[in-house]
């Protein structure tokens, strides 16, 4: 996201955001950093990792920054934009530090690349006159399909082998991503053979392991040990142990104090040596921004000019004309924690569920319905999107005690907005993703489809859960995952449940099943650069929502699952670097107690 001011309305009109509120208290409250250059970006189908906050810093002219081979963009001021999948805005803060001057952050966009390394123990001999000679074979798993990812070197002689060679994948938070291990003792007539050129098919298999990626990754030290599997007759093939690391370069950031100078004045709106262009704009309320002045330059020798408190000049183009200065009084290095560092150190993801029980979904008892338990075991869409988020989900979970209500149904007579989907019990929870199957599906037996279809009640019960959470530490964050088929009748009250829960550690997922008109849920998710508004005007926070329609997305490149949870790391990084909360330190274990609020 990126975020834009000085005047800031005219800014966000200028892309098409921040239209009027219809009030005078919503016009003052429009100060949210992200949703001008959020909506520019979103309408080119590019989605940024990590927020930029942009405050005022001035009146008129601004910078915009662009890595080449980016094109030039004239919008707004004081923000920055990289080359698509080399850089990205990884926060931005810009103060008054004098005239037209600003701070700036940015990182390196590269991909979250986990980084494997592994040792063994206890291997089986398979030698007569010396130890096995093993070697390991990475491979990922995809519909069944294994494919192979790296392999390590030899180790000669040893039954407790340590390997150098690492392998490198990109860690992906929105899929599963199943690994498996083999070992292999190679036989010494291959010894001068390269690793690659192996036949495996030529080699005494010792064991293997499998497991997920996110199950190394949200270790406190990173570390999983697994048991090795071995031919049948043999026992006790000993163990492995892998470990993760994240690029280190995925934590940079670096901080701009820019200063300029002597710039013509115009009218109307107030470590790496990848190029970038610097220009600067005088903008203009239509759209139509002039340009003062632009240079080339790299962060190296943006770095050059902060050392020698030297300037570089803004020229226009087409001539030599000096149209400026721009001075960088301040550059610096900074760690910015990514979304493993807080996942390692003990912060959870606690999921949660709503289904829809509403009349609109069919009678379950017939093939058409999207309720319809199919007896041939193939999932209906409720299923899919519980079965699929929940699979990614659970492994951030250390209990894996999932709350799971339903709403628009009658219970006991009455229609009921917000109750337990484990009718057997007055618990909210269930244990497992199996055990959030198997409550709805006892459900469909057990209530009668009713209507009308309400959020409000379920995101209120969610958003009780995450304010009660605070009461006993910050390192819990909760997903809400909405599944429904019908038109709000509770608009405006979904819109200030929302807006309340911004302030509070929740996302909120919703699928949208069937062929229902969803515009609705597309006004929830502000992916167009608005934020929501509640009926006092308050304005959210931030973002929380993401909806996906599944029949938009079924048959694409992409799954529901991953359209539904590429945002959520941006949300929870947003939430916590927002309230400065820093990962754990390694060993600190929160207050135990109750996650959720007692039954009323």
């Amino acid at each position: 996201m990126g975020g834009c001011f000085s005047d800031v309305r005219g800014g966000m009109e200028a892309v098409g955001a921040g239209r009027s509120r219809g009030s005078a208290a919503a016009a003052a409250q429009v100060v949210g950093p992200n949703d001008a250059v959020a909506y520019f970006f979103q309408t080119r189908g590019l989605h940024l990792f990590s927020p930029v906050e942009v405050q005022s810093a001035g009146s008129k002219p601004y910078l915009l920054v662009v890595g080449a081979p980016v094109p030039v963009v004239e919008l707004c001021p004081w923000w920055v934009e990289f080359a698509s999948g080399v850089w990205e805005v990884a926060a931005g803060v810009a103060e008054k530090l004098g005239d037209f001057c600003c701070v700036v952050w940015f990182g390196a966009l590269a991909p979250r690349l986990a980084l494997l390394s592994f040792k063994a123990s206890k291997l089986r001999n398979m030698d007569a006159f010396s130890k096995s000679d093993p070697m390991l074979v990475v491979y990922t798993e995809t519909n069944g399909r294994q494919e192979e990812i790296g392999r390590t070197e030899v180790i000669l002689n040893s039954l407790e082998p340590s390997w150098i060679t690492k392998t490198t994948m990109s860690y992906q938070f929105e899929i599963v991503q199943p690994l498996i291990f083999k070992i292999y003792d190679i036989d010494t007539k291959y010894h001068n053979t390269p690793v690659k050129m192996l036949n495996l098919a030529q080699q005494d298999f010792l064991g293997e392991a499998r497991c997920n990626l996110s199950e190394i990754v949200t270790k406190f030290d990173h570390s999983l040990t697994l048991n090795l599997r071995s031919v049948p007759g043999h026992t006790h093939p000993g163990t492995i142990t892998v470990h993760a690391e994240e690029s280190d370069s995925s934590r940079m950031a670096v901080e701009l104090t820019l200063r300029c100078l002597n710039l013509e004045n115009k009218d109307v709106f107030s470590k790496s040596d990848n190029p970038l262009l610097v220009e600067c704009f005088d903008f203009d309320s239509s759209g139509d921004h002039e340009l003062i002045g632009s240079f080339q330059t790299t962060i190296n020798q943006l770095e050059g000019l902060s050392n020698s408190k030297s300037a570089a000049n803004f020229y226009h183009k087409g001539h030599r004309k000096l149209k400026g200065q721009l001075f960088v009084d301040k550059m610096q290095e900074k760690i910015q924690h990514t979304f493993l560092d807080y996942i390692s150190s003990g912060f959870e993801l606690n999921f949660m569920v709503a289904v829809d029980f509403t009349a609109s979904n069919g009678d379950p008892r017939v093939p058409q319905s999207l309720h319809y338990i199919d007896p041939s075991g193939r999932p209906n869409s409720y299923q899919q999107a519980i079965q699929g988020v929940g699979e990614v989900l659970q492994f951030y979970d250390s209990d894996k005690r999932f709350p799971a209500w339903g709403f628009g149904a009658k219970t006991q007579m009455h229609v009921s907005h917000c109750f337990n989907l484990n009718t057997a019990t007055n618990d909210c929870e269930v244990v497992g993703v199996d055990g959030i199957m198997s409550a709805y599906t006892s459900a469909l037996y057990s209530v009668s489809l009713s209507g009308p279809t309400m959020f409000g009640p379920v995101i209120n019960k969610a958003a009780e859960i995450a304010s009660h959470s605070l009461q006993y530490g910050n390192n819990k964050y909760f997903v809400l995952l909405i599944i429904t088929d019908g038109v709000l009748t509770d608009i405006q009250e979904t819109k200030d449940c929302i807006v309340r829960a911004s302030d509070l550690p929740l996302s909120i997922l919703i699928v949208g099943v069937g062929n229902a008109d969803f515009k609705q849920m597309e006004i929830l998710d502000a992916d167009n650069g608005k934020r929501l508004e509640s009926s006092t005007g308050r304005i959210a926070t931030r973002d929380i929502v993401q909806f996906v329609p599944m029949r938009e997305v079924q048959g694409g490149h992409m799954s529901v699952v991953q359209s539904l949870l590429e945002e959520l790391p941006g949300q929870f990084l947003t939430y916590m670097r927002a309230r400065d909360i820093k990962p754990q330190v390694r060993g600190y274990a929160s207050a135990s107690a109750p996650v959720y609020p007692p039954q009323q």
